[in-house]
């Protein structure tokens, strides 16, 4: 394993991997059969998960021949994905169109204009088959102007090809190859099913548990093959409104649902007991983790890993601002 603490790193998109690997403490202090661990990946140089496919992604596509300085890419994103490829487009003179729901963190949005992508916000209650929706608005664009690269992180395998890669290796290393259980979020599902894929093919023991909120799609179709009308929440980066190509159930054992007031209660929890910073998504997931283990027989001892995607200083203006959460019609007692 790398020590990053004595490299000299060429490019700031190389320092995009071998996050830490965490013990969690207070917040499952009630399971003293298992061992969780979280894996920081708001450590990565741009602050998520997400370094690491805008680096695969550009990196690939420059090497193939598919894309050179001076072009323009664009991509619909929540955010992270797309401070990961502005990094990119800054490294290799690229000009970067992120489209970008108009309700997206505040601190998100600044920090894109900051690194130089220019925004393209849409409308968050248009339905998804809207041509001017977050998931049909770059086509639109890409009609006016084929020209234009575009990384498709929600379709393209290259996404889950860049945690084959390094995310799954790294879990497997810094567990030593001992783990029972891999819980987190599921957003384009490159970043949970990448990593699985490369885990179960180490020990095809190893189980995966996605988490979904309550309102996308990716629960009911998983339990029932059946596809839901999808309807709103606040949590950032996970779920979509309808099926993409990244999500590869094949490498899912189980989803477990939470709901907005969940994610965002078990993110505080996580700030408060652990004095770990994280998004919503991260919050989820530990009500993921907690939620298997109470579900858990006791008679054996459990390892288990989740991933903590970005930095909750994204997010001081929406789910840790309690006047946000009364807006939007989160009762305070619930988180």
């Amino acid at each position: 394993m790398p020590n990053n603490n004595l490299r000299v790193f060429e490019y700031l998109s190389d320092a995009a991997e071998w996050t830490p690997l965490v013990k969690l403490h207070k917040t499952v202090n009630k399971f003293p059969h298992a061992d969780v661990f979280g894996k920081l990946e708001f450590t990565n140089p741009m602050g998520s998960v997400k370094d690491r496919i805008g680096r695969h992604l550009i990196r690939k596509a420059i090497a193939e021949g598919r894309l050179k300085p001076g072009d323009t890419l664009i991509e619909n994103s929540s955010g992270n994905t797309a401070m990961g490829l502005a990094m990119m487009a800054v490294e290799y003179d690229l000009k970067c169109k992120i489209v970008v729901r108009s309700t997206t963190a505040k601190a998100k949005l600044d920090a894109l204009r900051a690194v130089g992508a220019e925004l393209i916000l849409v409308d968050p209650s248009l339905p998804p088959e809207h041509p001017d929706s977050y998931n049909r608005k770059v086509y639109t664009i890409l009609k006016q102007y084929p020209e234009y690269f575009f990384p498709d992180q929600h379709n393209n395998l290259d996404n889950n090809e860049a945690h084959y890669l390094t995310t799954g290796p790294e879990i497997w290393q810094q567990m030593s190859g001992k783990i029972d259980y891999v819980v987190a979020g599921i957003g384009t599902g490159g970043t949970l099913t990448g990593a699985a894929k490369y885990l179960k093919e180490q020990d095809t023991g190893i189980k995966v548990i996605a988490v979904d909120p309550v309102g996308s799609v990716f629960y009911d179709y998983f339990k029932t093959g059946k596809l839901v009308k999808p309807s709103g929440y606040l949590i950032e980066g996970l779920g979509d409104e309808e099926l993409i190509k990244c999500v590869e159930f094949a490498y899912i054992d189980d989803i477990i649902q939470v709901t907005n007031e969940q994610a965002i209660k078990y993110a505080r929890l996580l700030a408060k007991q652990e004095a770990i910073l994280a998004g919503g998504s991260s919050g989820a997931a530990l009500y993921g983790v907690v939620s298997l283990l109470e579900s858990l027989p006791l008679h054996k001892p459990y390892r288990i890993v989740t991933v903590f995607s970005d930095s909750g200083n994204r997010y001081l203006s929406t789910i840790y601002n309690d006047d946000w959460l009364v807006e939007k019609g989160i009762d305070l007692q619930n988180v």
